[in-house]
């Protein structure tokens, strides 16, 4: 069963979506630099095309800025998280995989906002984002059970 995320968090999380919607595309662009710099078999399982163009930063972007201005109501974002648990299945994403976007994605949000992104800020993202994954790990064992079924 997912845990919910507190009401701190929650706060924490959406008072930083002015600061994502100036800098979430500096963001994603460090955030999949430093992961596929330092997991290059992680780099495969992206679309490369994608990649240059900037076209999945900007999704990407796009996505924890909606995250984020969302928390605290996350049915609106169900569509959502529906297309990317098919998208995250299709391109074998696995539960063992979120521990190293969790790192470099933290690392990417305090390398571009610095000292905004307090100890606070980072452990209410740290918290909001192993909430979301929980939601999307077991969404796409429900794909991968329907895959293994047919």
């Amino acid at each position: 069963m997912t845990r919910m995320l507190s009401a701190d968090t929650m706060a924490t999380v959406k008072a930083t979506a002015p600061a994502l919607r100036e800098h979430g595309l500096d963001i994603t662009k460090r955030m999949y630099a430093r992961m596929f710099a330092q997991n290059p078999e992680v780099k495969m399982m992206f679309d490369q095309a994608a990649q240059e163009s900037g076209e999945q930063p900007k999704r990407l972007a796009a996505a924890i800025i909606a995250y984020a201005e969302n928390v605290d109501k996350l049915e609106n974002l169900s569509g959502p998280v529906m297309r990317m648990a098919r998208r995250h299945v299709e391109t074998h994403v696995k539960p063992e995989h979120y521990p190293i976007v969790a790192e470099n994605l933290l690392a990417a949000i305090k390398d571009v906002l610095g000292d905004a992104a307090s100890d606070e800020v980072l452990e209410a993202w740290a918290e909001a984002y192993w909430f979301l994954a929980d939601i999307l790990i077991a969404k796409e064992d429900e794909l991968y059970a329907e895959e293994a079924a047919d």
